[in-house]
């Protein structure tokens, strides 16, 4: 029992602390991939069935490994886009990061063939699950709305 508080004395195993350590530099070495456009390194940083259930862009593929595919688009959409990580939050193969995305709207997107050349800038937040030195699954939520308005894009409708 702890002294002070009578509550049981927490105790972090250093292999523990290790695994979510090398969790968070497996996530922020994939945001810096991206950052740096390079692409070709992704496969390092996410598995390749990695299951993504954010659709990055509208039309990606739902199936393992569509990501890959999702985060190309994105960079040639937005040539200047960067996700700053805040905050990198890890516990177990769980790590969450709390991101500033920006960008500006220069390449074709399949929402929005033509670019605009407006620029975004919102707060994400990515959970990202870390199986084997590898990004295995990724969920995100993020200020859409925000962006679009933004980047004077039409919000979809329901068909």
């Amino acid at each position: 029992m702890g002294i002070a508080t009578g509550l049981p004395q927490a105790t972090v195993s250093t292999e523990a602390s290790t695994t979510t350590e090398a969790n968070k530099k497996v996530v922020a070495d994939f945001l810096a991939a991206i950052n740096e456009r390079r692409v070709e390194d992704l496969a390092h940083h996410m598995a390749h069935d990695v299951v993504d259930h954010n659709k990055i862009i509208h039309g990606e593929a739902d199936e393992p490994g569509a990501a890959f595919e999702g985060f190309r688009q994105q960079m040639a959409a937005f040539g200047d886009a960067r996700m700053v990580p805040q905050e990198l939050i890890a516990e177990g193969d769980r790590v969450v990061a709390r991101i500033v995305a920006t960008g500006t709207h220069s390449g074709t997107h399949p929402r929005m063939p033509e670019p605009t050349h407006r620029s975004f800038e919102v707060e994400q937040i990515w959970v990202f699950t870390v199986t084997d030195g590898r990004i295995s699954e990724i969920r995100a939520v993020s200020d859409r709305l925000g962006m679009f308005l933004q980047l004077g894009w039409d919000w979809p409708t329901a068909d």
